[in-house]
């Protein structure tokens, strides 16, 4: 919303500086996001009229021409502009003149010979002046402008126009009147409201009009004006306010309509009554109907549409658009105004669905004031008769539902407790008054209806933010609050999130932060889930649904980063997933999913690293996992290679998986080779373990080796949680550290070798204490494995 300042100060009598003014707005909820004068600041340039031209003798694109600038002389200007023409007033520069330039540089007019002709000053474009990119020719004014006027009165040039972010419950607020209404409440200021007094009728001419969806429509409001003059132009008032606005000049019917839902807030739209025919009807539109828009649009039947229709069918669309069949032209000289009120509830989400934007839709879908359509289409009325002639017709209405404006009540007592602060019961009757509320007093509390263009007012907290905006936001006591901080109560043990953060980063992962959002896809490739929980209202077309894996997302800031050339990727993320549980209800786990690729290390002179495999994140793994013993077993997931996953166990309850990345979407996301993933639940890993102290050892450490065979198929972490259980306490570690397959080695077998390390804290182990443990895991690794030594 742009609003000019001046136009502004013409419906509210406030002094405030531009710069005050915006902060008074911002500081009542309109935020002000850009301050921009009309026009560079610029002087002694006036209105001149051209009285001759000739050709130059020494060139044949410039002209000479003999100027009247009210300087009570002629001057001689040489332009260049292929435009200029005798009897026309445009700007003209005088000697001494500063004209802006690009660069913040300046151009000073000087007396000047210009291929020998003498030239005193400068003839303007647009773009000379700063008003527009357009300098195909000089800034033609109308034949009335004053000869000798400064060209920043005529053109009110002194003018700023503040740019308003406007949230979308102030729907109110989308008008010149809107606004002024709240400069007025904020700074106690004047309102003057511009006139709509009644028109009376000069002739008889009218249309009926009839609303058969009364919620939709609740008043529709029409009127003919006759013999109009198709000649007539818009004033260069309105073209300069409107321009300001943000819209251009069209003709001047529509000019009118633009202008007074810029100034009321209230959209209208002109009909060529020429080609109306019958009455006037509101309802929805009818299977197999149609019409064509404004913008040459062709829109089908669809449910719930609202049409505005005549005895031929729909006309235009109610509270969108107008009808191309039915819109004016140059050529117009009878029209039918409509000034409605469509509930916001009918408008919203037509435009959207239509792919188009209108103003009118804009501000219907928040809300127009439902009382205000007569005054409009009297003020639209006044400005045609004085714009373009003609005579009008009484006006026509009809009624459906209007809203109904319900009385609430405000505690004085709840409105201080809510603000903070003391604010007095007539200080809050006035502030809400300013607003135009009706406010009644009762024991203890006050009555207050709000006005009819403010659809935002409707709970008790409502009133009392309004009482503090318009107090001041500046009034709040800025008091540092006070309050216990009470320790809370945390395990022995226990790790927070951040713990888990920096545990990952030291592997080298770098944390990302995706959508919870992910495409229905992605849930059925990486997580089988054929029933994920739907959004009703997704952000995206392809961000439909709830993830149950951060799978999906590690892989796609993968392939992020491969297209930027990163060769080599460590990435982790925790976050919610959504699943549904027996009840049908959205169950929100935790989890950490990690992702690998690359080389092992970074590239360097020394070796030539290799590239990261499953073991690598499972050794990551164990390592983020700290105190918390990890177990793995074969098996199998959507998202893994079948012959490279295992799933992740802790306390014999399986947590997450870990694995190769399917070739199947290694192949959709065109990656060279498969990345390593893994996903396990947080909440194990954060739950950690009570510390143990344990001292250190002064007796030397004994290592026994022990090289077995077993079958191919058998499972190295089986048979090490085997072992491990029945050992005894001095037995330190128990670790496999090679593995061999080949000559000497049956086929169908593996050898493995296990180092065994032992190390008492009182006393220094016997061997027969040492063999005895030898010979115990070798006998288990016999007859539990099927092992066999090697020799």
């Amino acid at each position: 919303m742009k609003v000019s300042v001046n136009w502004l100060r013409e419906l509210v009598d406030t002094k405030l500086g531009v710069d005050e003014l915006a902060r008074v707005l911002t500081m009542g909820g309109l935020e002000v996001e850009e301050i921009t004068p009309v026009a560079a600041m610029f002087d002694r340039i006036v209105v001149a009229h051209v009285k001759s031209v000739a050709p130059h003798p020494n060139a044949d694109k410039l002209r000479v021409t003999e100027v009247d600038a009210g300087t009570g002389s002629t001057l001689q200007i040489v332009c260049g502009a292929p435009n200029v023409a005798a009897g026309q007033r445009v700007p003209c520069a005088l000697i001494g003149a500063k004209l802006p330039l690009e660069g913040g540089k300046v151009l000073e007019i000087k007396a000047a010979k210009l291929r020998g002709v003498d030239s005193n000053g400068m003839l303007c474009s647009a773009r000379e002046l700063g008003l527009s990119q357009d300098h195909a020719g000089l800034l033609v004014l109308p034949e009335d402008a004053p000869v000798g006027q400064d060209i920043r009165k005529y053109l009110d040039l002194d003018d700023t126009y503040l740019t308003l972010k406007l949230t979308p419950n102030r729907g109110d607020a989308l008008s010149m009147l809107g606004i002024a209404r709240d400069v007025a409440a904020l700074t106690g200021s004047a309102l003057r409201a511009p006139k709509a007094d009644p028109v009376a009728s000069t002739i008889g001419d009218a249309r009926v009009v009839r609303i058969t969806e009364g919620k939709a429509c609740g008043a529709y409001s029409g009127r003919v004006i006759k013999g109009l003059d198709a000649q007539a132009a818009t004033p260069g008032w309105m073209v300069r306010r409107l321009e300001r606005a943000g819209l251009r000049s069209i003709r001047p019917l529509v000019d009118i309509t633009n202008y007074v839902m810029l100034e009321r807030g209230q959209p209208m739209h002109a009909f060529d009554d020429a080609k109306l025919k019958g009455a006037i009807g509101v309802r929805f539109m009818k299977a197999g109907e149609r019409v064509k828009l404004l913008n040459d649009q062709d829109v089908e039947f669809r449910p719930k549409l609202l049409a505005i229709t005549d005895e031929s069918g729909p006309i235009a669309l109610g509270g969108v658009m107008g009808g191309h069949a039915t819109m004016v032209g140059d050529a117009t000289t009878d029209v039918f105004f409509e000034a409605a009120f469509f509930d916001p509830e009918a408008v919203q989400g037509k435009a959207k669905e239509l792919q188009l934007t209108s103003d009118a839709a804009y501000r219907y879908e928040r809300g127009v004031d439902f009382a205000g359509a007569r005054a409009a289409l009297e003020r639209a009325t006044q400005l045609t008769l004085e714009i373009c002639g003609g005579q009008a017709g009484p006006v026509t209405e009809a009624l459906g539902t209007l809203p109904g404006r319900s009385a609430v009540r405000v505690r004085p007592d709840r409105v201080r407790t809510l603000l903070g602060y003391a604010v007095a019961d007539d200080e809050i009757a006035a502030f809400l008054e300013r607003l135009s509320c009706i406010v009644k007093r009762e024991p203890g509390a006050f009555v207050v209806t709000p006005p009819t263009w403010r659809f935002d007012l409707a709970i008790e907290a409502d009133f009392v933010e309004e009482v503090a905006r318009v107090h001041g936001y500046d009034h709040v006591p800025s008091a540092p609050p006070r309050s216990s901080v009470p320790m809370l109560a945390r395990h022995d043990g226990e790790r927070d999130r951040f713990a888990l953060r920096h545990a990952a980063a030291a592997l080298g992962y770098q944390e990302v932060v995706n959508y919870s959002f992910v495409p229905e896809a992605w849930e059925r490739d990486f997580a089988g889930n054929e029933k994920p929980v739907r959004l009703a209202n997704p952000i995206a077309s392809n961000m439909n649904v709830m993830r149950t894996s951060l799978v999906a997302g590690l892989v796609t800031t993968l392939v992020s980063n491969l297209n930027r050339g990163e060769d080599r990727a460590r990435l982790f993320e925790i976050g919610r997933c959504f699943e549904r549980d027996e009840a049908s209800l959205a169950a929100q786990p935790e989890r950490l999913a990690g992702l690998a690729f690359g080389l092992r290390d970074p590239e360097q002179w020394a070796e030539k690293s290799p590239r990261v495999d499953f073991f690598d994140a499972k050794g990551d793994l164990e390592a983020l996992a700290g105190p918390l013993a990890l177990s793995f077993e074969a098996s199998t997931h959507p998202a893994c290679h079948p012959g490279r996953c295992a799933a992740v166990k802790a306390a014999g309850k399986t947590i997450g998986f870990v694995g190769e990345l399917h070739p199947r979407l290694q192949q959709a996301f065109e990656l060279p080779y498969p990345p390593v993933v893994f996903e396990v639940l947080t909440a194990p890993l954060l739950a950690g373990a009570a510390p143990r102290f344990s001292g250190l050892s002064r007796m030397p450490a004994v290592r026994r080796d022990l090289a077995v065979t077993v079958p191919e198929n058998l499972a190295v972490g089986a048979i090490l949680g085997a072992v491990r259980g029945r050992l005894p306490p001095f037995v330190r570690e128990v670790e496999v550290f090679d593995q061999y397959r080949g000559k000497g080695v049956e086929p169908g077998r593996k050898s493995l070798a296990f180092r065994i390390l032992m190390q008492d804290t009182d006393r220094t182990l016997t061997d027969s204490e040492v063999e005895v443990v030898v010979a115990s895991i070798r006998d288990q690794l016999v007859q539990q494995f099927q092992a066999q030594l090697r020799t």
